[in-house]
């Protein structure tokens, strides 16, 4: 584990390294979380990965171990990017695989527009490509400030989850990560994704692109994923059946694999 000391506060990251020792220079895998969770929604693919890749994880800037951002902070997808690259830089990793969930997936597609000499591939999960497609984002601050971070949390897990989708000790876990998030971090990037709209940047992508989502997310219309599909030159669809927006925990092994198998198909 280590600290990566910022203008902002401090940013917690880990390092997994688990491969074989005559693999002299493995690829790395780094991992962005989204609103609401911390680095252990990946919890399901470093078991798959992990052989394979070093795997970098951290806590995004106002969660689990990191700094809180502060009053105020300017939330920007430049800022997160900032982020991703630092780390990826103070973990030693050159180039990288690059996997997000719904907001580190729309950094995702920005740092392959603005950085794709960094990433080997993108893998964006549950990402939407502009802020006025996702579901629902509009509502955020009225129930944080009026009924409370647990409300709030209630009305997410329903989204994020099926009844019996996930085990209640997974379920339990991951509600109270979210009850227990800053709710002005949680505005914060709220009103930050509502303005994003990568539209017209998308087909600037040549970093080799899997896409995975749940076939149910209330936040990301079928015409959504399709038309972000259809802007992203060559990308790769993986629609997981029976799942909703949290489909990186409740499918992750399924997932993982599919990544896994994303990659190796990839020329060398």
């Amino acid at each position: 584990m280590a600290t990566l000391q910022t203008a902002h506060g401090n940013i917690w990251y880990d390092i997994i390294d688990l491969t074989p020792p005559w693999e002299r220079a493995p690829e790395t895998v780094l991992f962005h979380h989204g609103v609401g969770i911390d680095h252990r929604i990946w919890c399901k693919w470093w078991p798959i990965l992990s052989r394979r890749f070093r795997l970098v994880r951290f806590d995004v800037r106002g969660y689990g171990r990191s700094a809180e951002a502060g009053m105020g902070y300017d939330w920007s997808i430049p800022g997160l990017a900032a982020d991703a690259l630092a780390v990826a830089e103070a973990a030693g990793a050159v180039r990288f695989h690059y996997v997000g969930e719904s907001m580190g997936g729309a950094l995702g597609y920005y740092l392959a527009i603005h950085h794709g000499e960094s990433l080997l591939s993108l893998i964006s999960c549950t990402a939407p490509h502009k802020g006025i497609a996702v579901s629902g984002l509009g509502t955020w601050r009225e129930q944080i400030e009026g009924d409370g971070m647990s409300a709030w949390s209630e009305t997410m897990m329903d989204r994020r989850f099926f009844a019996n989708g996930i085990a209640q000790a997974e379920w339990d876990w991951f509600h109270a990560c979210q009850s227990a998030c800053d709710a002005s971090v949680v505005l914060g990037q709220g009103d930050m994704l509502a303005d994003v709209d990568l539209s017209d940047e998308l087909g600037r992508i040549s970093v080799p692109t899997l896409m995975i989502a749940g076939d149910s997310s209330p936040f990301l219309s079928p015409p959504t994923l399709a038309e972000t599909h259809s802007r992203v030159p060559g990308a790769k669809l993986l629609l997981c059946a029976n799942a909703r927006h949290g489909v990186v925990l409740s499918h992750g092994t399924a997932a993982a694999q599919a990544m896994l198998d994303f990659v190796d198909g990839l020329p060398t």
